[in-house]
């Protein structure tokens, strides 16, 4: 006999009614309990390898957040800090960047050819900056992942880039880009397709 709603109406294929919901399978669970209780549940982002491109590009976009997403990194102090620990982890190259109060965004590219993992060298300058930081008592200072996403096209590049530029501006920090001392560029880092 089908399924009749509140007022004995058949309801629509497709909606389910009170009684279509708590109705259990064979075996006493219901599909999404089952499918949930079988779904790793992941705490921190993947971070694929870096794919080498024959003649290519492997520019990846980075977001990198402070511990607890604490307002501590927009000081012209950390900002020279974060320059000198990317000048000396320099298996990587970074490119355009702009520092937020709670995290950071930039471009990078492997600047060795067996450059160590992303997560090897995001590990490597967070604990450089960490260890010189101004203020102690900010320790810890960043989150233990971060956000990875390896640009597939130059126009990525181009639109990821004007985002990131803007988000001073959305955060309502200044009124123009090129207001907000700190961003910049350490390494031009060229598309090639």
């Amino acid at each position: 006999m089908a399924e009749s709603g509140r007022d004995g109406a058949r309801p629509s294929k497709g909606i389910r009614t009170p009684d279509a919901i708590k109705r259990v399978p064979p075996g006493g669970r219901r599909i999404g309990d089952m499918a949930r209780a079988t779904l790793p549940r992941r705490k921190t982002p993947v971070h694929m390898p870096v794919a080498a491109r024959r003649d290519g590009s492997a520019i990846v976009f980075l977001t990198v957040c402070s511990e607890k997403r604490k307002a501590i990194l927009a000081r012209s102090d950390v900002h020279e800090l974060l320059i000198n620990a990317w000048r000396q982890a320099d298996a990587w190259l970074v490119g355009r960047y702009v520092i937020m109060p709670d995290h950071v965004h930039l471009f990078c590219a492997p600047g060795v050819l067996d450059a160590p993992e992303l997560k090897q060298w995001v590990q490597y300058w967070k604990t450089m900056a960490s260890r010189a930081w101004p203020r102690p008592v900010e320790q810890p200072v960043w989150q233990k992942s971060f956000w990875d996403t390896q640009l597939r096209r130059g126009e990525s590049y181009s639109s990821k880039w004007e985002y990131v530029r803007m988000n001073p501006i959305r955060a309502g920090l200044c009124v123009t880009p090129g207001d907000w001392p700190f961003q910049g560029e350490m390494k031009i880092l060229a598309w090639n397709d």
